[in-house]
């Protein structure tokens, strides 16, 4: 049984030498940049946002004054278990003095009282992930100063937030205690928000607030303004290692021991009156990527009243009639940072009293599309580089943008309705809808004759089921991994795909599916899928399709071309594969599965009778039918690469695969041997069929083996049967000298399957060389070619001096290298204990999705350099389903590569991330 992955606090550490300083003004700007060295260090040391907030207070931006408390304060702060490092709350204290007579207030003084604010703000941006307090700094004392000030309604409210926010986060205090007083307080004004309680209200909900707190902690509330500041700065810090930080840290990929800074701010009211706001808006619009500003801002609130929905925003626009010169300043301004930043920014303003503040930026999150735009607008304009305009947008982006997705709105609608059955793993992007079918036949039959849409769902597909899959809208398997047949064959046509559902109970022969709950979906109810996301819903959601041909998406992408050095090549069995592939990008194709084609319904009774033939004689008749089909096959795929290189991997499965079920046939031989004693054997078309069936099962039980994935396949098949693998390099090379006597530029490359020993494949190449050379004589023509293996087994990648003394090119089949390097079954792994391993961190990474560097990857890189020590020229790339990984790219780059191949609808994602490699890889240089 699984069991959840434990937090981790930041580990303690040994004692570090005290820093220069632990906390720096934000006019400090110049002196900390110098003392950091570079802009990056200072943003490790001081945050994103305080970083950012002392770069706009140099730039002249009306930032309000305050002070950061650096990052190395936090991790000493951790480490030494919840105590504040030495020497770091004097600095506190000194430079809260300084932010007091900058301001001209003190904190806690009622005649002019100074409010803070004390925010997080680490390294990377964690929005909403870690704690915040605002208006810091109130007693009854303040409020009654401030009432006179600004109005008893402002004084109030302003205490109010500060009690509940304090309370919460600081001491512990569940919202829900807070909440209900404000509610019932709502209630009897018949309230739609807090904004419309008189001051009279909230007097008394803060009243009821303080009761909480004592109730609660059995402790009155710190009046003290300095224990107030202590205890917000130590909850900050904590706040670090609090569920959602973490959670989000793991899920993004942020290191956990980076720690985060805090940010003292005096604060700036936008709900002081009619002539008061507070708004949130980025530079430009991250939907559309479209050049102009996009937001919200509220009159007379706060901060977290534009974000948390209580009251309807205004859009920013509207900013410009409200008050129009404080629009052209805020415009001015927002200009400046995106040309200082050089990229899209997330702001935060207030208004106060009809004085523009500006609080907060950082560069902006943005949709796959706007980024991409966003990207190359960027780079046309001057503003940055083509080079970075590549590195700055993400592979998932442009994957994103190669797929239909589901309507953002209309999928947390279904999500709070209950429609969302399940989520498993999201093997294949995209959007999906149809109605649910529980066998391949089915799904054919009702998307071809009856042109209905079909998602097929079965407890897991086998190459038989082929027909169906390509018939439906997408496949939800309950059983399966990211490299099992349904998510092969889901990628290489992509088709969105969620496997490994095993929370759903499947059963074909009642044709319905039982999910959690016990909601029951039968054959013929709609399901929609998300291959992005792994989720399965009930019934129909909404698509919105992204263009394909976007302009923008074609110019970054040539852009990247010219960037990376790792050729990218595409994994296509059909014709119409390589043709969308040759479209996409592909420089080739890296694998073409010629197993594949055999599983086609006019091809598979041929192949079935060739394998149960009764001697050499009656097999060659089989092949020979089978060979102008694969010739034709070869021609299409030739044809579909004018000029680019076809590597055709020979049949690699075992014979077993193309036959009928095992237990299927039992059970109806066993039937048809009751029903035909029944008839005392008076049924000859039945005699007939059961002296079939027998014979049938007699051969499959010659072919079972109990780990047939390790036995009689691959070259070992080849030099089992000859006959096969000579007809599909008679094939190869017919086809290869026709379309060259057409005018075609034919390179084809002849790829052996699992090699374990050199003489294997010196044994294997010597016989089909010399078909190869017999079909050349007879066409009168010579064709350009390579023969190359598969390394796809640890023997073969550590004997690769032997293997290239036979094979001019090696291409890592790195599935099937994972499965036994690792020494486990891929399917069973990733539904079993593989996803155990990776909650309890026994694993970093799913190895069949990301390379395995330290194994799998290791004997990669010896392979390559003993390979290449044996044949300098020996050409080398991956055609495992790995190669369409973006850091599985990487690595290939990193190593020497030639080429990645991948399913045809990743070939522009395997561009940007070869692109990304090189770029990267020169950066380091």
């Amino acid at each position: 049984m699984s069991t959840p992955a434990r937090r981790r606090s930041v580990p303690p550490r040994s004692p570090r030498p005290k820093p220069a300083a632990w906390t720096y003004g934000y006019a400090d700007y110049a002196k900390v940049l110098r003392a950091a060295g570079s802009r990056d260090a200072l943003t490790s040391l001081l945050g994103g946002k305080g970083s950012n907030l002392a770069e706009m207070t140099s730039l002249g931006l009306p930032v309000p004054p305050g002070f950061v408390i650096t990052t190395e304060a936090c991790k000493a702060f951790l480490a030494g278990r919840g105590r504040f490092p030495d020497g770091m709350w004097d600095e506190v204290l000194a430079a809260l003095r300084a932010l007091e007579r900058r301001t001209g207030k003190r904190l806690g003084d009622p005649k002019r009282p100074l409010l803070v604010s004390v925010r997080s703000g680490a390294r990377f941006s964690m929005p909403g992930m870690m704690d915040t307090v605002l208006n810091l700094g109130m007693t009854d004392e303040v409020a009654a100063a401030l009432a006179a000030e600004a109005g008893e309604r402002f004084a109030q409210d302003a205490y109010r937030r500060f009690v509940q926010m304090f309370g919460r986060v600081v001491l512990g205090v569940p919202d829900e205690h807070f909440e209900a007083p404000l509610a019932e307080c709502r209630r009897a004004r018949s309230a739609t928000n807090d904004s419309e309680l008189p001051a009279e209200d909230l007097r008394a909900v803060t009243a009821r607030f303080l009761d909480v707190v004592q109730q609660h902690t059995g402790k009155p509330f710190p009046r003290d303004p300095l224990q107030q500041l202590r205890l917000a700065i130590e909850a900050v810090f904590r706040s670090w290692n609090g569920k959602r930080a973490f959670d989000y840290r793991k899920a993004a990929g942020i290191p956990h021991d980076l720690g985060t800074a805090v940010n003292v701010v005096a604060m700036v009211f936008g709900n002081m009156g009619q002539d008061s706001a507070t708004g949130v808006a980025t530079t430009r619009d991250v939907t559309t990527g479209q050049n102009e500003i996009e937001g919200d801002f509220l009159v007379d609130a706060q901060g977290e009243d534009v974000v948390s929905g209580t009251r309807t925003p205004r859009p920013i626009a509207d900013l410009a009639a409200w008050r129009p010169k404080l629009w052209r300043e805020f415009r001015r301004w927002c200009q400046l940072l995106e040309k200082h930043y050089r990229d899209v920014q997330d702001v935060e303003f207030t208004i106060e009293r009809g004085t523009l503040w500006m609080l907060q930026t950082r560069s902006a999150k943005r949709t796959a599309q706007a980024a991409i735009r966003i990207a190359v607008d960027l780079a046309t304009e001057k503003r940055i580089t083509r080079q970075q305009a590549v590195l700055r947008v993400q592979p998932e982006h442009v994957d994103y943008f190669l797929h239909p997705q589901f309507d953002a709105e209309a999928r947390r609608a279904a999500k709070a309705g209950g429609a969302l059955l399940t989520t498993a793993l999201n093997v294949s992007p995209g959007a999906a809808i149809g109605q649910a079918v529980f066998d391949a036949d089915t799904a054919e039959r009702l998307a071809r004759q009856e042109n209905k849409k079909v998602v097929l769902v079965r407890p897991e597909t086998k190459p038989d089921d082929v027909h169906g899959l390509l018939a439906s809208q997408g496949v939800v398997t309950s059983r399966g991994g990211r490299t099992s047949h349904a998510a092969l064959v889901a990628r290489q046509f992509g088709k969105p795909a969620v496997v490994g559902a095993m929370q759903l109970e499947v059963d074909p022969v009642a044709r319905q599916l039982t999910g959690p709950g016990g909601i029951v979906v039968r054959e013929g109810d709609w399901l929609s899928l998300d291959g992005t996301t792994g989720e399965v819903f009930v019934g129909q959601l909404p698509t919105v399709v992204p263009d394909v041909a976007d302009p923008h998406l074609v110019r970054l992408l040539g852009w990247a071309d010219a960037e990376r050095r790792l050729g990218v090549q595409a994994n296509a069995d059909y014709p119409r594969d390589a043709e969308r592939a040759r479209r996409f990008g592909a420089e080739g194709i890296g694998l073409c599965r010629t197993e594949h084609m055999f599983f086609e319904a006019e091809r598979l009774p041929i192949v079935q009778a060739m394998i149960l033939a009764r001697d050499e004689g009656e097999r060659r008749q089989h092949l020979d039918r089978l060979l102008p089909l694969q010739r034709s096959d070869f021609a299409g795929l030739f044809r579909a690469m004018d000029g680019l290189p076809v590597t055709i991997r020979l049949i690699d499965p075992p014979l077993h695969e193309f036959l009928p079920d095992h237990d299927k046939l039992v059970r109806e031989t066993t039937s048809l041997q009751t029903k035909l004693s029944l008839h005392a054997g008076d049924e000859p078309a039945m005699a007939q069929q059961l002296a079939s069936d027998e014979r049938l099962l007699h051969k499959l039980d010659e072919l079972r083996e109990q780990n047939p994935m390790l036995g009689l396949r691959g070259v070992r098949l080849g030099i089992h049967m000859p006959d096969l693998v000579r007809m599909q390099v008679r094939a190869i090379f017919e086809a290869a000298c026709d379309c060259a006597a057409d005018g075609i530029d034919v390179h084809p490359k002849v790829m052996i399957p699992l090699t374990a020993t050199s003489v294997e494949l010196q044994v294997e190449r010597q016989v089909l060389e010399a078909e190869a050379r017999a079909v050349m004589k007879e066409r009168g023509r010579k064709v350009k070619y390579l023969f190359g293996t598969m390394i796809e087994i640890p023997r073969a990648a550590l004997t690769a001096d032997r293997l290239a003394e036979h094979a001019e090119f090696f291409s890592f089949g790195t599935n099937d290298l994972t499965q036994t390097t690792f020494g486990i079954s891929r399917d069973d792994a990733e539904t079993g204990f593989l996803q155990e391993y990776l909650q309890k961190g026994i694993l970093a990474d799913n190895p069949f999705a990301t390379i395995d560097r330290d194994g799998v990857g290791q004997l990669m890189r010896l392979a390559v350099e003993r390979g290449r020590a044996a044949r300098p020229k020996l050409d080398c790339g991956i055609c495992g389903e790995h190669g369409g990984d973006p850091r599985t790219i990487a690595f290939c780059h990193e190593i020497g590569l030639d080429y990645v191949s991948c399913s045809p609808f990743r070939l522009p994602v395997a561009r940007l991330a070869a692109a990304h490699a090189a770029l990267r890889a020169n950066a380091a240089r």
